[in-house]
């Protein structure tokens, strides 16, 4: 399998307004064709913008909808995967993730963990997301993430475990600790940006994939999006960081070739051993369940 060009699409959604935002998408993904990309992602909630409050059942739509039809439309100038509220059966909503490809919708992820602390209250608004897994595509096999699932280890082990060649995240995170920025290269960033930053090195330096994670940018309600979106090799090398807080097209190479030569240098995946993890947790979760008093 041949190397790719990806995109990552940072940019600032319009808030409620879904036809301003596919709208944007086609102009996008158009950008990133002409500077031959093949993929291109964008942030979470991108379709949507991520503030909706009581507005998501008003922006929502679901998986038959115009609206999707729309992106799949999009889909045949150039893989994408996108952010949206997404309407289920039984009047469920979700914050979800789609990845479409030729006019296909091949995969959709909804969010698993749902922050609600500080300005964040999804889990009143949103239902979560009970599935962890990956696609095979024409780029290899792919995983998606929404935000607050990257911070937490388990759904990027679920999807090593199911050999993802290319993690793809989407994220809506504002830009806090402004007077930290950490050290070195990072001395001066965002300590949220910094945080994210060691994810993506771990996370593709662990599991030998590539990880492209895109953030968007711009103000809602008061909040500021910090950006920052990157791209990892499987060896952890940092490929390409977009500005904070500006819109900006970051088109990177995805080399399948450098996950075998990864895999080869430093062989965690194959020394995991997810029955043993998966039997010890069935032990710990019964001994957390056990009466104590």
């Amino acid at each position: 399998m041949a190397s790719v060009n990806a995109a990552l699409a940072q940019f600032a959604p319009r808030l409620a307004d879904v036809e301003a935002n596919l709208a944007l998408h086609v102009e996008w993904t158009q950008r990133a064709a002409d500077d031959g990309a093949e993929l291109v992602v964008f942030p979470e909630l991108s379709v949507t913008g991520y503030l909706l409050m009581e507005a998501v059942p008003e922006v929502a739509f679901a998986l038959d909808s115009p609206e999707m039809e729309r992106l799949r439309e999009i889909s045949k100038t150039a893989a994408i995967v996108v952010g949206f509220a997404e309407e289920a059966p039984g009047g469920r909503f979700f914050n979800s993730a789609a990845l479409l490809d030729g006019g296909e919708l091949l995969h959709v992820h909804r969010k698993v963990f749902l922050p609600t602390h500080g300005f964040f209250d999804e889990t009143r608004h949103f239902a979560p997301g009970e599935r962890i897994r990956a696609v095979d595509t024409r780029f290899g096999r792919v995983g998606l993430l929404v935000c607050r699932d990257f911070w937490h280890l388990g759904p990027a082990y679920v999807l090593a475990a199911q050999d993802v060649d290319l993690m793809c995240v989407l994220s809506a995170s504002p830009g806090r600790g402004v007077e930290g920025g950490g050290s070195g290269e990072d001395r001066g960033r965002f300590d949220s940006a910094a945080s994210v930053s060691l994810l993506g090195d771990v996370y593709a330096r662990s599991f030998g994939c590539h990880v492209l994670h895109t953030n968007r940018v711009g103000v809602e309600d008061g909040v500021t999006f910090v950006g920052a979106s990157e791209a990892f090799g499987p060896d952890g090398d940092l490929l390409v960081r977009a500005p904070d807080l500006d819109e900006h097209l970051a088109v990177v190479e995805v080399d399948t070739g450098a996950r075998r030569a990864a895999r080869l240098r430093m062989p965690f995946l194959s020394e995991e051993r997810p029955h043993l993890i998966l039997r010890e947790l069935r032990r710990v979760l019964a001994d957390r369940s056990a009466a104590r008093y």
